[in-house]
């Protein structure tokens, strides 16, 4: 299971944080800026990571027993 969370405008993806990769990952000049932000803010990477967790292993569940 991966948690994918991805920042797009105009239909340009410019920021993704992956929870296999463990950070941001910039795509665009601004997204890679706001990457380099964000990997710096350590709270931010850890709420992230986190995602997983609360989101993904919390309903996988639902979606195999609605299949």
């Amino acid at each position: 299971i991966e948690f994918i969370r991805s920042y797009y405008y105009n239909k340009l993806e410019l920021t993704r944080f992956s929870s296999s990769v463990g950070k941001f990952v910039g795509f665009t000049e601004y997204g890679v800026r706001n990457a380099a932000a964000w990997n710096n803010n350590p709270s931010l990477l850890s709420n992230m990571k986190a995602q997983k967790e609360v989101y993904c292993l919390n309903n996988i569940q639902i979606d195999y027993t609605a299949a």
